[in-house]
């Protein structure tokens, strides 16, 4: 099994025939990823690489039942189609949308928390499970970086995902899943509601968190180590080390409240709770094979 998508993984692809979501749905499909119907109002009957569009995810639905949404939507259209998807029952959607309004993502969590669905997102490159399944805009291509293994991985950071990923395959080892939450402020589904996951997944041994400066996803990874809803080896790498302290920062996920959400308080509440920290990518490889050798 893998997380949240693998190679039976039905999906369908809203705003299929725009440049993005028509470029990212062939490399899916090429992937071999089970996109089995694509959402653009007005283009019904048109198809992007054999794969059929319908004007609605209702009307897709009638004919292809999907279990995951893949939203390549701009930001002012996102909350609607992540409601479309859930409207028809979808209970899995992932979403790339930068810059969506606050008030919005709240309204996204908070009705995907009601009705028992996960939303991925937004600000994110989406999630693979390499060689099964990839819903985003993942160069899942880059040998060095995405290959077959046993590690899940967990990322906040864009930039960070591909330099750190690199590593834990230089390490030996490959990835089962990686799931990119996002930069917002507001993620659709934080680290920690993914740890169960990952945990019941006889296919990941390991989990490696990719955050970052502010908010306080970090901690609660800690807090959830410490209560053993997550007992595998945990190693993280925590970006924004050199930061000013005390300075607020201009990415949305960024900030600083309240005495939490700062690079030292997450780094001492992860070791405190006896997962392994990398002060540079390029230790995460060797700290993995600590940490799996000590479990």
């Amino acid at each position: 099994m893998s997380i949240f998508i693998d190679a039976a993984t039905t999906v369908e692809v809203q705003g299929a025939t725009g440049k993005e979501g028509s470029y990212w749905l062939k490399h899916m499909a090429e992937m071999g990823t089970r996109v089995v119907f694509g959402v653009t109002p007005g283009k019904e009957g048109q198809f992007v690489e054999n794969v059929p569009v319908f004007s609605s995810v209702q009307r897709g639905m009638k004919q292809h039942p999907a279990e995951l949404a893949m939203l390549f939507v701009p930001p002012r259209f996102t909350k609607d189609a992540v409601f479309e998807a859930l409207d028809a029952g979808i209970k899995k959607i992932v979403t790339i949308a930068e810059g969506v309004p606050a008030h919005e993502l709240l309204q996204i969590r908070r009705a995907a928390l009601s009705c028992g669905a996960f939303v991925i997102g937004g600000n994110t490159s989406g999630i693979i499970s390499p060689g099964k399944g990839m819903a985003g805009c993942i160069p899942y291509w880059i040998q060095r970086v995405y290959r077959k293994g046993d590690i899940g991985v967990m990322t906040r950071s864009g930039s960070l995902t591909n330099e750190v990923t690199a590593e834990i395959v230089k390490g030996g080892f490959g990835v089962s899943t990686l799931i990119g939450v996002g930069g917002d402020m507001i993620p659709g589904t934080r680290f920690v509601e993914l740890l169960p996951m990952y945990e019941k997944d006889p296919e990941t041994k390991a989990v490696v968190i990719i955050g970052e400066l502010g908010g306080t996803m970090e901690e609660e990874v800690a807090e959830a180590i410490e209560a053993k809803v997550f007992t595998k080896p945990l190693v993280a790498f925590v970006g924004g080390r050199t930061a000013p302290e005390g300075k607020r920062m201009g990415h949305a996920g960024a900030i600083v409240t309240g005495g939490r959400g700062s690079v030292t308080g997450k780094v001492k509440a992860l070791e405190k709770a006896g997962a392994f920290t990398a002060a540079k990518p390029s230790q995460v490889g060797q700290l993995l094979k600590e940490a799996m050798a000590r479990a």
